[in-house]
Formats: C-alpha cells, structure tokens, sequence
C-alpha cells in the first residue's frame, strides 16, 4: 500500500527491508547529540551503532507500524518512521539486555541510564510512539520528515489517537512543535544534552 504526500510516495515497509532501515537510521542518527554522549570516541560510535539500532529495526517491523519513502530516480531509502501503537500491551524486544549490551559494548552502563529516564517519563495513556524519525542527511531539509509525519498523524486523527516522542535536539524539537506536538517534560540525562518528551493530542476532532 502506498500514499503519495507531498510528491513523495510513502510506504508500508516488509520485513525484507530490515537492512536498509537500519543502514539509514544508524546512517542519520550515529552522530546526534544523545549517540555522542553514549560513545564519546567517534570510530566506536559509528562501528557500533548499526548494531544498536537494528534491535530496534526488528522490533518495530515485528511490533511497531514502519513507513518510508525511497529517491524516485534510485530507488534508495531516503527516509523512514519507526512507530509503536501503545493502545494495547505489547511484549519488550526479545533478549534485550544481552542484545544491547554486545551491541552498545563499553557504553552499556550510559545505555541503562538512557532507558530508564525514557521509561520514567512515558506516558501510562493510550498513544503511538514513534521511536525513530530517520532521513538520510543528504536528504534533509526537503520536507521528507514532515511527509512521513503527516503520514501516521493523518491516521491517529482519525482514531483519535495521541502521539508521542522524544526530541533529542533543538532543530527536531522546533520540528515537531510545528506538527502539533507540545513539550511535557525536559529529560537530562547525567552528564548530557537534554531531550523533550514531547506529547500530540489528535486533531480535528469536532
């Protein structure tokens, strides 16, 4: 099934495409101000980060709700979302702590600081996470993001569902407060860059 936004086609995405998703977000994502913090050391950073990003690829197509969009000319992965649909319980990641733990390898101990203030901020009410925002960096700024945003928000809408996310810096923040988002919380981690929970009621709604 495809949704053509904004003159990019947006996609369901097969769990074929594993490798591809996790080259792109690890492509976009090794070198944010959270991964610097993790991996201090920039060849450790981008070794590992393929590793730890791809557990989160897997659950995602297995649990969560994946979209795309692709170059028109290529045919290459320029962008990708990455949602979980927490209206209903769904089982963690299968062999989490020793897949993250191989995959983060001497960063483990930042790894468990990261995921218990995510985990204590959360939301308990219904939503969808969107756990990844992901466009190649050459891509940027064309809009890609907000396509596929625009993509799963026109959904929720509809069902009247809540959205939720963590910013990880300034310029997404400001991103996604354009798209409707507002910030409940300020998350700092010890030592590190700040991230904003940040929570969407659906729009629309008469």
């Amino acid at each position: 099934m495809t949704y053509a936004i904004q003159e990019l086609v947006i996609r369901h995405v097969s769990p074929f495409d594993t490798e591809e998703i996790t080259d792109l977000v690890a492509e976009a994502m090794w070198d944010g101000p959270v991964a610097r913090w993790l991996h201090p050391d920039a060849s450790e950073r981008r070794r590992l980060s393929p590793g730890y990003f791809e557990i989160f690829v897997e659950y995602a197509l297995q649990y969560g709700e994946v979209y795309s969009t692709a170059d028109a000319d290529d045919g290459r992965m320029c962008g990708v979302a990455l949602w979980f649909p927490l209206t209903a319980m769904i089982p963690p990641p299968m062999d989490y702590e020793r897949r993250v733990k191989e995959a983060s390898d001497t960063a483990f101990h930042r790894v468990q600081q990261l995921d218990a203030a995510l985990e204590a901020e959360h939301p308990l009410e219904p939503h969808h996470y969107l756990a990844f925002l992901a466009v190649r960096p050459g891509r940027q700024n064309e809009g890609i993001g907000s396509a596929l945003l625009g993509r799963h928000h026109a959904r929720l809408d509809r069902a009247g569902i809540a959205a939720y996310l963590e910013a990880n810096d300034p310029r997404n923040r400001d991103l996604y407060l354009r798209h409707g988002y507002r910030v409940r919380s300020v998350i700092e981690l010890p030592d590190g860059p700040p991230l904003w929970a940040m929570w969407r009621a659906p729009m629309g709604l008469s």
